[in-house]
C-alpha cells in the first residue's frame, strides 16, 4: 500500500467521525492542541503536505480504543458510515459569535471554520458546533458536537442556537416566537429562561442531532 498524505488525512477524519468527533474535538479527547489537525496545519505555509506524527497518531488510538488495523482500513477508502457522508463545518460554540464566522443570511462563512464527516442532510448549510464547559449540562456536555441546520423548521419545544444581533451565541429550548419576541427556556436548571425583542434575534437555527 502507498501511503498518500491525503489518505492519511482521510483516516483521521473517518476515525474521527466514526467516534463522534470533529478533528479537532478528537485531538483534545487526546489530549493534543485542538488545532493539531485542523485543515490548515494539513499544508505548510511553502506549500509542502504536513504529516501528522506517529505520536499524534498514537494518542488518538487510545483516546478511541481503535486498533491500527480500524485506523488503516480507512486509508484510501470512501467514507461509508451512515451511507453517504458530507464535510459539515464545525467550530468551537465560544467562538461562533465572533464576527466572521456567519454571512449576513445566518449562514456560514469565512476561514475560521474546521471540517468533520457527517452522514448527507438535506441541508447544505448546516453546520456545527463544538460544546465545552457545563453551562448546558445535563443537555450537552463538555466534548459534545451538535448539528445546527439553518433549513430545519421551528416548532415550540425544539432545541436551538439564537444569535442576537450583539453577537451573543445563545443554546436554548423554544418556548414562543411571536412577532415581538422570542421566548427561551434554559437547558440548565441553574441557568435563566430567556425573553428577546425580535429585533434583537440576528437567527435563530434548530439543533438535529447530538453527538452523545
Amino acid at each position: 500500500m502507498i501511503l498518500r498524505h491525503a489518505d492519511i488525512w482521510q483516516a483521521i477524519d473517518q476515525l474521527a467521525a466514526e467516534h463522534g468527533y470533529s478533528p479537532s474535538g478528537l485531538a483534545r479527547r487526546a489530549g493534543l492542541d485542538p488545532t493539531t489537525f485542523n485543515k490548515s496545519k494539513r499544508i505548510a505555509r511553502d506549500g509542502r503536505p504536513r504529516w501528522p506524527s506517529t505520536e499524534s497518531i498514537a494518542k488518538i488510538l487510545e483516546a478511541t480504543g481503535a486498533t491500527i488495523g480500524e485506523f488503516v482500513s480507512y486509508v484510501g477508502t470512501v467514507p461509508s458510515a451512515g451511507g453517504a457522508m458530507r464535510r459539515v463545518p464545525v467550530v468551537a460554540y465560544a467562538q461562533a459569535g465572533a464576527k466572521g464566522y456567519f454571512d449576513e443570511t445566518g449562514y456560514p462563512t469565512g476561514n475560521g471554520w474546521d471540517e468533520l464527516l457527517f452522514p448527507e442532510i438535506n441541508d447544505t448549510h448546516a453546520y456545527a458546533l463544538e460544546i465545552s464547559g457545563d453551562a448546558m449540562d445535563p443537555v450537552y456536555r463538555d466534548g459534545d458536537t451538535i448539528i445546527v441546520s439553518p433549513a430545519a423548521s421551528l416548532r415550540r419545544g425544539d432545541r436551538v442556537i439564537v444569535k442576537t444581533t450583539d453577537g451573543e451565541m445563545i443554546a436554548k429550548q423554544l418556548a414562543r416566537r411571536g412577532a415581538r419576541k422570542v421566548e427561551l427556556l434554559a437547558l440548565n436548571s441553574a441557568a435563566p429562561d430567556r425573553t428577546l425583542p425580535t429585533e434583537q434575534v440576528a437567527f435563530i437555527h434548530r439543533i438535529i442531532w447530538a453527538s452523545q
